[in-house]
């Protein structure tokens, strides 16, 4: 059981790391990060905070996941949530400075991505399953049999144009933030000897075996 909750306590950890990744590219103000693109857009049209705006977004994307034939895990429930939640509070406390200039908005988002590198080492290695997008990318991957690439290239390139027609901020930003995440995620992973292959994600189901069998024992 003590296991259970320091993957827990990780993955907790991940999502607030995450959350802070996402609003230092944000605030570095040069274009934001494909999906931010959306669900800026998302709120601006409909009139709600932006973690809400990615709180639905996750949601809806978990349905369509699941009608997909995919298993959502635990931790793609507390991704939908975490995440929109604390943005909403880093955002509305302005606890993150706003880049004063093209150089420091450089800076900012590269910081960005690789605290958004250094979250999914925590929030990947919980083993609690993947979040709604990448499941999402996973389901279409199975059902189209196209490249793994190609569908999320397809998906964020969907989420750059929808959320650009609704309002969202298209930059230099987003483009660094599409081409770069990649290599931070690389570095980061290869200095924390970390291989994301070799962590086999657990179901909600089985995550809830678990408990209940550690209860018992108990």
């Amino acid at each position: 059981m003590k296991r259970f909750y320091l993957r827990l306590l990780r993955l907790i950890w991940g999502n607030i790391l995450f959350s802070v990744g996402i609003v230092v590219t944000m605030n570095a103000q040069i274009g934001y990060a494909p999906w931010d693109v959306f669900h800026v857009g998302i709120a601006e049209t409909i009139g709600i905070s932006i973690g809400t705006a990615s709180i639905i977004t996750g949601i809806l994307l978990g349905v369509i996941t699941v009608l997909l034939g995919e298993k959502l895990g635990f931790g793609t429930l507390l991704n939908m949530v975490l995440i929109g939640v604390f943005m909403d509070i880093l955002l509305n406390f302005r606890i993150i400075p706003l880049a004063t200039n093209f150089i420091y908005g450089i800076i900012m988002i590269i910081l960005g991505l690789f605290i958004i590198a250094l979250a999914s080492f925590f929030y990947i290695g919980s083993a609690f399953g993947a979040g709604p997008r990448d499941s999402l990318m996973v389901a279409l991957t199975r059902k189209t049999g196209f490249p793994v690439g190609v569908c999320r290239a397809t998906i964020e390139l969907l989420a750059i144009f929808f959320g650009w027609r609704l309002g969202g901020m298209v930059g230099i930003g987003t483009i660094i933030s599409a081409l770069v995440i990649g290599f931070c995620v690389q570095i980061t992973f290869k200095l924390l000897k970390f291989d994301p292959t070799k962590v086999e994600h657990e179901t909600l189901d089985i995550t809830y075996k678990t408990l209940i069998i550690n209860k018992k024992s108990c």
